[in-house]
């Protein structure tokens, strides 16, 4: 571990460790304005787990102001010993097959006495649950800047954390989904049942004040099409999201990042049912993003003020992209959707909302025609508020200045 004190280095280091012009030389739009992370305080040096946990504790006084500097890969599953833990150090004798077989070929009914492994699988597959959760959950606590030095700064499945965090920055990472080994399978979960992952990428409980900015979200090297068999000819669901916003957090920016090649994207909102600490909060910008062969949630927002503007999407044809659930107030303005054979339709789904508002939005290079399309499936053309009223942003104001700006500025390592 390297350490230094000195204030008068931290805006040099941070020239250095992140996007100069776009990220450095600016402070965030939209509702995190004002986030200033851990300027002014300690700096760390990580390279390893071990190292970025230290530094999170910054010497039993998390809290205080600090800016730590992420050096190459650092890995979730890497002991303190520098291995590399895997499914079987945290539950030796678990089976994916055998816990499987455990529910019946059709996947409908768990019984631990359907064979004579059931009980100790199912035992196992919640001991070593809870002891990857302890190993690869990583909490970043108030007054954090978190940020890659240089372009090639990873954290692999790691399970970041911020658990009622304020005035945290995150910037210029490369974070890739976490692995859950120990995946469950619950058979009432929609039709034919659903796999249900554990772990997000980025996930922020009752946080407030983030600015997320040019960091890249994705599976990586795991990606779910290489996911073994499950039921119904189906892949093993094993990734949650990449960013989950829940619980009453508030004051969020997301900015000039990417998000690709995984299924649920971001979510905003706790659940249906959890009114009671989500509406009045979950105030979110997403600005200048860039979401490639993404299949939903881009974002799903309950309860929220969403203010979506200036991202890209493109790809495959996704399920959906933007998601209105329940009381919501979703503002779409001046998106960009690029995909083959599809229609605006896939654009906008229908969660339980009831208003949704676009601005200036297009499909394939045309007008988008939002509004009509949430029209048709219910859902008011007010939200209630307008972000310019709100905060002072900027707006790109043609598909071709959008796109070129996306793809040249979203994501780790780019100006």
């Amino acid at each position: 571990m390297r350490r230094a004190a000195a204030a008068a280095l931290l805006a040099g280091l941070l020239l250095t460790a992140a996007p100069p012009a776009s990220a450095a030389g600016r402070g965030p739009e939209g509702w995190a304005a004002g986030t200033t992370g851990g300027a002014g305080g300690t700096t760390w040096t990580v390279h390893t787990r071990a190292e970025l946990k230290e530094a999170l504790a910054n010497g039993g006084d998390p809290a205080t102001p600090k800016v730590i500097r992420v050096v190459g890969d650092i890995n979730g599953h890497e002991a303190d010993d520098g291995s590399l833990l895997g499914e079987q150090d945290y539950a030796p004798g678990y089976d994916l097959g055998q816990y499987m077989s455990c529910f019946g070929e059709d996947g409908t009914t768990w019984s631990d006495t359907r064979y004579d492994y059931c009980k100790r699988q199912r035992q196992l597959r919640q001991t070593g649950s809870n002891r990857e959760k302890a190993q690869i959950q990583l909490t970043v606590p108030s007054n954090t800047t978190l940020v890659g030095a240089g372009g090639d700064a990873r954290l692999l499945g790691v399970f970041l954390t911020v658990n009622t965090g304020t005035n945290i920055i995150v910037r210029n990472l490369r974070l890739e989904a976490p692995v859950d080994h120990f995946t469950t399978w619950s058979p009432d979960d929609g039709t034919q049942g659903s796999w249900n992952a554990r772990f997000d990428a980025l996930s922020v409980i009752t946080g407030k004040h983030l600015w997320v900015d040019h960091c890249t979200f994705t599976d990586g090297r795991f990606p779910d099409r290489e996911a073994p068999l499950g039921f119904h000819g189906e892949r093993v669901g094993r990734h949650d999201g990449l960013l989950d916003i829940e619980d009453g957090s508030d004051f969020v920016t997301v900015s000039d990042s990417r998000f690709t090649d995984h299924d649920k994207a971001i979510l905003i909102g706790s659940g249906d049912g959890r009114g009671d600490r989500d509406r009045g909060h979950l105030k979110v910008t997403l600005v200048r993003n860039l979401f490639t062969d993404i299949a939903q949630r881009a974002p799903r927002v309950r309860f929220g003020q969403v203010h979506v503007v200036n991202n890209v999407y493109r790809g495959r044809t996704p399920l959906y992209a933007l998601g209105v659930g329940v009381e919501s107030a979703l503002f779409s303005e001046r998106n960009v959707f690029r995909h083959r054979g599809g229609t605006p339709a896939l654009a906008v789904a229908d969660y339980g909302g009831e208003h949704f508002r676009d601005t200036g939005s297009w499909f394939n290079g045309r007008p988008a025609g939002l509004n009509a399309v949430a029209g048709a499936l219910g859902l008011g053309g007010e939200v209630g508020w307008d972000p310019a009223d709100v905060y002072d942003y900027r707006v790109l104001k043609s598909p071709s200045a959008v796109e070129r700006h996306v793809l040249r500025h979203a994501g780790t390592g780019r100006p």
